[in-house]
């Protein structure tokens, strides 16, 4: 690689402006009035930036929904959104439960080019919760497998959980959980609440997913191993991911864009956009996470993006599919979650939404501070501007974003990976 782009006037992590001299795809020197000669000058006056974001939770659909998303369109957004990496998640058709599967979602990540691609493999044989998937194999894989999620469904029999947090030990794996204790949610179509009771849909109660949380903490303790828990969405459950960090055991969590913002509130619409799984929950909910964000006790932002196409949002609530687009606005949502309101600086931002991912997920090359010999793997954002959100300005090729008509602040203005700009200017290259 020959390309060489000066980024000038740059805050990094919002700190005083800076030049970043990015060349044969690694940052070659930071500083003031760096020489220009030969580089492609983008001007970021007013800019922050940030380490390219990675997110934990994907859904790219492809293979077998295509409809919704592939793996081309969904990283598309993921650059739009800032992203340069993203873990795919393994609830495809068929599911990523073998290497062969895995190898397919990599390569087609690699074909696309807009951001790094690894795929998250099955913790079971379909994600039926019976049989362990070839987790060994997986692994193996070129596509290097280290998180397993069965996510769409909980690890629900405690032996199999066991099992799987026993073998992934063997090559530094994780498994994460989507907690939902199945029988507690038979049914269930939002929080249980005031509003569910008010509204009369089925009620998810928050002890669904604090009871799975509470037994697989135990359980990665027990064989110490690593676990990481999916969209965290209580209060309860930010207090045992607590416990279970003070006394030094290796858990992690996640938090999603839209638990940081909405309520179950949004449910009285009736709108189906707001169905998803974990539901919105309440205002104590909301604030719970924001803090445990803040401090810590969560790790990170997931997107959790969910495509879907229209016919299955626009439809009566019972049958409405469970899930949000999250890509393209989850930089914008945090600033508004956690930046706006003092919880979080940009370099805290930075730690939450790229460095304590990719630790995570095991990824060598991303979530690297911007500091020379690093590569460049660049965001950078324009924290400035509001806008309404339009769902036909997206570039998913789902339009169930929550955010339509809701005014956002910031945008992407470039995305960089290993300096090659896939987004500059705010427009894909």
């Amino acid at each position: 690689m020959t390309a060489r782009f000066l980024l000038k006037d740059a805050r990094i992590l919002g700190g005083e402006p800076r030049d970043l001299l990015v060349r044969d795809g690694r940052i070659a020197e930071t500083g003031r009035n760096l020489d220009a000669a030969g580089a492609e000058v983008v001007q970021a006056d007013g800019l922050i930036a940030l380490p390219g974001l990675v997110d934990l939770h994907t859904h790219l659909r492809e293979p077998g929904r295509e409809d919704a998303e592939t793996v081309e369109s969904g990283t598309r957004a993921a650059a739009m959104g800032g992203f340069t990496a993203v873990h795919a998640m393994a609830n495809t058709d068929p599911v990523a439960d073998t290497a062969g599967v895995v190898e397919q979602v990599w390569r087609l990540g690699r074909e696309a080019g807009y951001c790094d691609v690894r795929p998250v493999g099955a913790v079971t044989r379909g994600i039926k919760g019976e049989q362990l998937a070839e987790l060994g194999a997986m692994a193996d894989s070129p596509a290097g497998v280290r998180v397993f999620s069965d996510d769409g469904h909980c690890v629900a029999d405690a032996v199999i959980m066991r099992r799987a947090l026993e073998y992934v030990k063997a090559f530094d794996g994780v498994v994460a959980q989507h907690a939902q204790e199945p029988r507690l949610t038979e049914g269930a179509q939002m929080n249980e609440g005031e509003v569910s009771a008010r509204l009369g849909l089925g009620g998810w109660p928050a002890a669904a997913e604090e009871a799975i949380i509470a037994r697989d903490v135990l359980l990665a303790q027990h064989v110490g191993s690593r676990l990481h828990v999916c969209h965290v969405s209580t209060a309860g459950s930010v207090e045992i991911i607590r416990w279970a960090k003070s006394k030094g055991w290796q858990v992690t969590a996640e938090v999603t864009p839209h638990h940081l913002l909405l309520t179950d509130a949004r449910a009285e619409s009736y709108d189906p956009i707001y169905k998803v799984n974990p539901p919105l929950r309440t205002a104590e909910d909301v604030t719970a996470l924001r803090d445990a964000l803040a401090d810590g006790t969560i790790d990170c932002v997931a997107t959790d993006h969910a495509p879907h196409p229209v016919e299955a949002k626009e439809t009566e609530w019972a049958v409405a599919a469970m899930g949000m687009i999250g890509l393209e606005t989850a930089l914008s949502v945090v600033q508004e979650a956690m930046v706006a309101t003092g919880l979080l600086d940009w370099a805290g931002v930075a730690d939450r939404m790229s460095s304590r991912p990719a630790g995570i997920g095991r990824l060598s090359g991303q979530g690297r501070p911007l500091e020379p010999g690093e590569p460049a793997n660049i965001t950078l954002y324009d924290p400035s501007p509001r806008r309404a959100v339009d769902p036909m300005g997206m570039t998913s090729k789902s339009r169930n974003t929550p955010y339509a008509g809701m005014e956002l602040p910031g945008r992407v203005v470039a995305t960089f990976l290993r300096g090659r700009p896939t987004v500059l200017e705010g427009k894909l290259q």
